[in-house]
Order: C-alpha cells, then sequence, then structure tokens
C-alpha cells in the first residue's frame, strides 16, 4: 500500500494527465484489471467529493478501477455515515490518504449562502440537513466584508466548507485520530476548479 505523500503525489500526477488531455483512463478500466478485483480491492486513496455531475473523481484524477474509495455527497458534507465509511476504507484496506475535495461554483453551498442572507423555508427537511451541516463552516463569513463581493465570498464559503470537513474527519473519530496519531494517515482538503479541471491542494 502506497504511503499518504506517495499517494498524494499519484492523485496530482492524474490530475496533470487529465488537464493535459493525456489521460489514460481507457488502459485502467479495460476487462483484465476488471478479472483481477473480482475478490479483492486495494484503493491508495480515499475521496469525499461532491455530487456534483462535473466533478467525477475518477475521471479527474485519470484513476481507475479499483484505484480510489470514493464517497460523494451534495456538498462534500461529513455526516456520521461518511466518517463509518472513511474509518471502514482506513482499516479494511490500509488506505492512508483521505481527500475532502470541494469545487468551484458548488451548488450546496450556495444555496447555504442564499439561506444565510435571504432566508426561506427548506424546499425540504432532507435538503436542509445538507445547509444544516455546511452553515457553520461559512456563516461567519456572511458577516465579513466579503459579503459586498458575491464571488469572493463564494470562493472562501467553498475552501471553508471543504476545510470543515478535514477537522471532522481528523478530529470526531477515535479510529482516524489514532491512525493519523500512530499510522501515517492524512486528511487533507482540495478544491477542484470547473474552469480549468486543475485540483488545488490546500497546505493545511
Amino acid at each position: 500500500m502506497l504511503t499518504a505523500i506517495e499517494a498524494l503525489e499519484r492523485l496530482k500526477e492524474g490530475n496533470k494527465r487529465f488537464v493535459e488531455g493525456d489521460s489514460q483512463l481507457e488502459k485502467l478500466v479495460n476487462e483484465n484489471r476488471r478479472d483481477k478485483l473480482i475478490s479483492s480491492q486495494a484503493p491508495f486513496a480515499v475521496i469525499i467529493g461532491c455530487s456534483d455531475s462535473r466533478v467525477p473523481v475518477e475521471i479527474v484524477f485519470d484513476q481507475g478501477l479499483g484505484d480510489l474509495f470514493v464517497i460523494r455527497v451534495a456538498g462534500n458534507i461529513v455526516a456520521p455515515s461518511q466518517i463509518g465509511s472513511v474509518e471502514f476504507a482506513a482499516e479494511q484496506f490500509g488506505t492512508r490518504l483521505v481527500v475532502v475535495m470541494g469545487h468551484s461554483k458548488c451548488g450546496a453551498v450556495h444555496a447555504t449562502l442564499e439561506q444565510l442572507q435571504r432566508p426561506t423555508d427548506a424546499p425540504s427537511k432532507n435538503l436542509g440537513s445538507i445547509v444544516k451541516r455546511i452553515r457553520p463552516a461559512v456563516e461567519a463569513l456572511v458577516y465579513t466584508d466579503l459579503r459586498n463581493d458575491q464571488k469572493a465570498l463564494a470562493e472562501q464559503a467553498i475552501r471553508a466548507n471543504v476545510r470543515m470537513s478535514v477537522n471532522t474527519l481528523s478530529a470526531g473519530s477515535a479510529v482516524l485520530e489514532n491512525l493519523i496519531k500512530n499510522d501515517g494517515l492524512m486528511v487533507v482538503g482540495a478544491e477542484y476548479s470547473l474552469e480549468t479541471g486543475q485540483v488545488h491542494f490546500f497546505d493545511n
């Protein structure tokens, strides 16, 4: 199994291929590879990404069958079920890199900002639960000078939401805390640009 640093480099290399139009994806999803994965898997990274159809994780990172353990949910939020899924991959497969990846123009973050600035009744309890998860990350931003620049506000809110999810994973699970402290697990944030196709990894 790759170390967290090695896995991160592999993701960066794959994203570079994607951006440059040099994808190897066709080689990574062939029948022979599928057959080898029938009895087991060893994903080298866990990705918590947004459900947005414009951000297909395996394509963005140019990875194939069995390479990534992908969890997609609107707004890349982290709830108990997502934490449990990360714990499963880290313990069961020895995966040592977890990436929380947001993206530009995220609809879930935009909806949360709208709700904070112009409160209305949530369209449903279930959609409201997503807004409720994102709200603590972005609420303070609405009361800064960023409120005068909606584009900048949205950009900062997307990053703040990613960082909150990273913090929730890093400090919200005894299993993951132990693996971070004693076994080389890393949890990092990232943002995908719809405009360029590039993934920017956060320093912290």
